[in-house]
């Protein structure tokens, strides 16, 4: 079975995707090696494809990238790598980047549809209106497209030199999304300076999203 491909990223990143029953995602290193042997089998396969999906995102940068270990929720690089990686359904993607200026970077897949239940964990009060058409014919966007940009825009927020100090957003409703042309904006509730631009593209009945850079204020 050949990994569903996201629909093209933006200008200036490489994709990798990897299978969670890909018999290459194995551990790199001893520090992979140990973080895995903790994880419940399906999350193990799912751990180790998304490295497995960053070193190929790496690799279609120009950079070659050893064992990947963890800080916290997110993957550690070496210095002059970056990426971001997602995972869903047993498929793994990652996106990455040549070393360069100071971007975000953060990506997030999402294969199976949230039910509309669920925009009480990601939304606030001040963005139920996301969920409505704006004017006639415009589509809404769904419960999925905006807890998925919102993931992508957490990965971006904590990682980088400008990276916010843990701990700083208890959810994904500490974050606020805003429509940005066919992008949404993300930004740290009460710090409107922190905010990035999100592309979410469907896939299949699921949804890619990616970060595209910093939003203007």
């Amino acid at each position: 079975m050949v990994p569903p491909r996201p629909a093209r990223t933006p200008s200036g990143l490489r994709l990798g995707v990897a299978l969670a029953a890909d018999p290459r995602a194995v551990p790199a290193g001893r520090a992979e090696e140990a973080a895995a042997a903790a994880m419940p089998p399906r999350r193990r396969r799912e751990f180790l494809a998304g490295r497995l999906a960053a070193r190929r995102a790496l690799r279609a940068a120009g950079l070659e990238c050893g064992e990947i270990p963890r800080a916290g929720r997110l993957p550690r690089f070496p210095p002059g790598r970056a990426a971001s990686i997602a995972h869903s359904a047993g498929v793994a993607v990652a996106v990455a980047r040549v070393p360069g200026p100071d971007l975000p970077l953060g990506c997030d897949l999402e294969l199976r549809p949230l039910p509309a239940s669920a925009a009480r964990l990601v939304l606030r009060e001040d963005e139920a209106a996301l969920l409505r058409a704006a004017r006639p014919g415009a589509a809404p966007w769904s419960v999925t497209a905006l807890f998925s940009a919102k993931e992508a825009a957490w990965k971006a927020l904590h990682t980088g030199p400008r990276a916010l100090p843990d701990g700083a957003l208890r959810s994904l409703r500490d974050l606020r999304a805003r429509p940005d042309g066919a992008a949404l904006r993300i930004e740290v509730r009460g710090d409107g300076a922190r905010a990035v631009r999100v592309a979410v593209a469907p896939l299949g009945v699921g949804v890619f999203s990616t970060v595209l850079g910093w939003a203007e204020r």
